[in-house]
């Protein structure tokens, strides 16, 4: 037996003990998550610096402070995410308890990604831990620094027979893979994802795939430029480029070509100075193979800013590209670094037709005053998610769904929608052994007066919050006209007094619940 086989065995023994499900063990497993973040900050960002060459208020920026949100929040909500969710009836059920239960999928695999190798590894861990879910946890080879870390100390921390963390490089993931699982959540490319996939299929165990792609950036002509390349500096060039949800290239017309150019060459000596290589906030590529990937894309387009490059220490300057085409080496794969062709379009309605004709991407960015524009934009196209005038932010939300459509991915998580990709929402009826002479309109024989009443009765929609609305109408109703008797009243008792007033607070409250 593998050692990943045995891993899997032994958490999936320890998830049928119960332990993970009471509310209040998954309260104590986040807030042991929280403690785990905040006393080894330090064993965080030294790892992350190895791996990627981040600084340490860098990793805690776009590491560690998302990670707390989500925590926090999945703390403050879980009795309420947890809760039964009553639906709509129909009048057959009407007398019924009618709600989605949700409850835990079982033994979770978060196969997380090098990029950001904390955060979107144990983000989803998050989502796992509060449905009540155990989770094997494989974070990225690549980033090996991290992976340690993570292996040596998370289990300090976590229930280590529930949260184990493997570690190791393809061969160990593809022998987890052959392991039946209840979910698999897989962080990645798109080329690995259809492996993920395939490998769950065999166990029709369902997967999410947070993916990536080219994800474009398009430039109305009348917008602010200068915020806008701003902006779009800001986003490209964090983690070095090695973001799924960086703007991938800018759409622009070619009036605005050589602005765009100067104003982000503004900002990248603003944000990282006339030498980024000895900047500390600017990181490195991850290792060499995606350094020779990365020099490789640029050959064909001609370097409009940076280019600079030093193989030693997987160093590539934050470069932008000119007289790129849909054709272009640079435009075959996502670029995931610090290139940023330009691809000159004559207006919007080019520019919408140059996405449609490729893979839907993480994200759509455009930068515009028209909100016309923007509503077209987000009506004409598909990505997963779509931002006007910014970049990135929308990952900070919690309330967002975050994921893919298409070669982008599948499901999403963040905040409440963790919690409900990573548990099964389970429809539950329960019915009282009464009122049998309803229900025999179901039975046979069939006639079409039994017909009519089930048409009746089936298709009849009970909105019972609108019931409840209008039952606190009239008892406000009633209140007021109690009220309105007593003050014709020539005389009042203090008997009638109180009654008089009690009505009118009555109706007041009432009326302030509808």
């Amino acid at each position: 037996m593998s050692r990943e086989q045995l891993v899997v065995q032994e958490t999936r023994r320890s998830f049928q003990t119960g332990r993970s499900k009471p509310l209040q063990y998954r309260i104590q497993q986040l807030k042991s998550l929280l403690r785990f973040i905040s006393e080894r900050r330090g064993d965080i960002a030294d790892a992350v610096k190895k791996d990627l060459g981040k600084s340490e208020h860098g990793t805690e920026l776009f590491e560690t402070l998302g990670l707390e949100g989500e925590i926090n929040l999945a703390l403050e909500k879980l009795a309420e995410w947890a809760a039964p969710r009553p639906v709509e009836k129909n009048l057959l059920t009407i007398a019924d308890e009618v709600y989605v239960q949700p409850e835990p999928l079982g033994v979770v695999l978060i196969i997380g990604a090098w990029n950001y190798p904390w955060a979107v590894t144990l983000q989803p861990l998050v989502g796992a831990i509060a449905a009540g879910n155990a989770t094997v946890i494989k974070p990225s080879e690549v980033s090996s620094h991290s992976a340690k870390v993570m292996e040596e100390l998370l289990p300090l921390y976590l229930d280590k027979d529930l949260y184990p963390v493997v570690t190791g490089g393809v061969s160990e993931t593809q022998e987890l893979l052959r392991q039946r699982f209840d979910h698999i959540f897989y962080t990645g490319n798109s080329t690995v994802g259809k492996l993920v996939m395939e490998a769950a299929a065999r166990h029709l165990t369902p997967v999410t795939l947070e993916l990536g792609g080219k994800s474009p950036c398009y430039i109305d002509k009348n917008c602010d430029i200068s915020v806008a390349c701003r902006r779009i500096t800001w986003g490209k060039f964090v983690n070095c480029g090695q973001t799924c949800i960086a703007p991938d290239f800018i759409l622009c017309e070619p009036c605005i070509q050589s602005r765009v150019v100067e104003e982000i060459k503004k900002c990248i000596k603003e944000f990282y100075t006339d030498h980024p290589k000895t900047f500390e906030d600017y990181g490195r590529i991850i290792n060499q193979r995606h350094f020779k990937r990365l020099m490789a894309l640029m050959e064909g387009s001609t370097v409009a800013v940076g280019g600079d490059s030093d193989a030693s220490q997987c160093y590539i300057a934050p470069t932008v590209l000119k007289d790129v085409t849909g054709e272009s080496k640079v435009m075959k794969e996502e670029i995931f670094g610090p290139l940023l062709p330009i691809i000159t379009v004559s207006g919007v309605d080019e520019a919408i037709q140059f996405i449609n004709k490729r893979e839907k991407p993480l994200v759509i960015y455009v930068f515009s005053h028209d909100n016309k524009l923007i509503k077209r934009m987000i009506a004409e196209t598909s990505s997963g998610a779509l931002l006007a005038n910014d970049c990135l932010v929308h990952f900070t939300v919690s309330a967002l769904p975050f994921g893919g459509v298409g070669n982008s991915g599948m499901g999403c998580y963040h905040g409440r929608h963790s919690f409900d990709q990573l548990s099964h929402l389970r429809s539950c009826l329960i019915k009282q052994l009464k009122m049998e002479g309803v229900n025999s309109m179901r039975y046979p024989p069939h006639t079409a007066k039994k017909l009519g009443w089930a048409r009746f009765f089936l298709l009849k929609q009970v909105n019972v919050s609108r019931l409840r609305r209008m039952a606190l109408l009239l008892a406000a109703m009633a209140g007021l006209a109690a009220f309105v008797v007593q003050v014709k009243e020539p005389k009042h008792t203090p008997v009638q007094r109180g009654i008089k007033g009690f009505a009118l607070v009555s109706a007041l409250y009432f009326l302030t619940r509808l």
